[in-house]
């Protein structure tokens, strides 16, 4: 007997949407609401606009939050309080306080909860992690991110460091993210920032230090730049046995000096690039929905992620490193604002 397609809300219409909407459909019926761009969403790829929040709501059976980050948790609260499992693109909030109450309204719903960290299932840094895990590159000393791409001026909430968090929380938070998931949890951020431009023409960067509970260290930079620069990745990462790095303009675009302890050069595991990240993120949480695996990333990771963003931002504005204590216990969750 073929199981019933799920019946999917998708909340906003920018445009990560149109990564998660055609993915959405792949997978189940989908119906958007959202203030603005719902109609011209729907005639791109499908689906079926409704024209409130409470009529999707009444209708789906999870949901999918993709509105301005400013307005994150308030979607998902009502998302959660109609007894749905819910989505939520990156950041999970903006304020430490607003994601550790989201973690605990989830567990006291006994409802699920993802926050969509996407770059969790890009390939190279899927290999990154498995070779990591493999103990491939031994133990971890130093690690680098990069991400760089034009500034986002297609929305002005962007340009709003108390509504976006600016680059570090809009962009660098999945490099942030991805240092924890291979290094292991934070216990130190250092982080330095510039704004340079005018409101037509903004450049916008960012260096942040991450100390590593093991002792590792890794720098994620981020810029967003003119209109012209291209979106580009890299990372490298070194260990005591070899190192792995990235860089998306390269022909083959992973480089790997590996041995293994027998000093022998160890193979990465093959992994398929034609994989869409975006689909393979939203299938997992869907699956996990319908009683399949615990999906890589959890409601406690997007909590912690946005920890580690504030804690760069407190960081930029005292010039002090900032030392992050013990994430707080689910159902117990206490948080301060940037």
């Amino acid at each position: 007997m073929t199981a019933q397609r799920l019946r999917i809300g998708l909340v906003g219409a920018g445009v990560i949407a149109h990564a998660h909407l055609p993915n959405l459909l792949r997978l189940g019926d989908v119906v958007v609401y959202s203030e603005v761009g719902a109609e011209e969403l729907v005639a791109a790829h499908g689906g079926e606009v409704v024209d409130s929040l409470d009529a999707l709501l009444a209708r789906v059976d999870v949901v999918d939050v993709v509105v301005p980050t400013y307005a994150h948790a308030e979607v998902v609260r009502a998302a959660l309080a109609a007894g749905k499992d819910v989505i939520s693109e990156k950041p999970l909030a903006r304020t430490d306080a607003d994601a550790d109450d989201l973690v605990r309204l989830a567990h006291e719903a006994g409802r699920q909860l993802y926050p969509a960290h996407v770059v969790r299932y890009f390939p190279e840094y899927v290999r990154l992690k498995a070779a990591v895990d493999a103990g491939q590159l031994g133990e971890l000393a130093v690690l680098r991110f990069v991400r760089s791409g034009a500034f986002p001026t297609r929305s002005a909430w962007f340009a709003d460091p108390e509504l976006s968090g600016g680059i570090i929380m809009d962009q660098m938070i999945h490099d942030l993210d991805i240092a924890r998931w291979i290094a292991g949890d934070v216990v130190r951020v250092s982080a330095v920032h510039v704004r340079k431009g005018t409101v037509d023409h903004p450049v916008e960067a960012a260096h942040v230090l991450l100390t590593h509970e093991s002792g590792a260290i890794s720098h994620v930079a981020g810029i967003w730049g003119p209109a012209h620069l291209p979106f580009v990745t890299e990372f490298s990462a070194t260990g005591t046995l070899g190192s792995l790095s990235h860089d998306s303009r390269a022909e083959r675009n992973y480089t790997a000096e590996l041995l293994d302890e027998a000093g022998v050069g160890g193979d990465l595991p093959e992994l398929d690039p034609a994989e869409n990240p975006y689909f393979l993120e939203i299938r997992e949480y869907l699956g996990a929905f319908r009683g399949g695996a615990v999906p890589r990333v959890s409601a406690e990771d997007g909590a912690t992620a946005v920890r580690i963003v504030n804690a760069a931002l407190r960081s930029v504005a005292t010039g002090q490193p900032v030392d992050l204590g013990p994430a707080p216990a689910a159902g117990t969750h206490e948080g301060a604002t940037a």
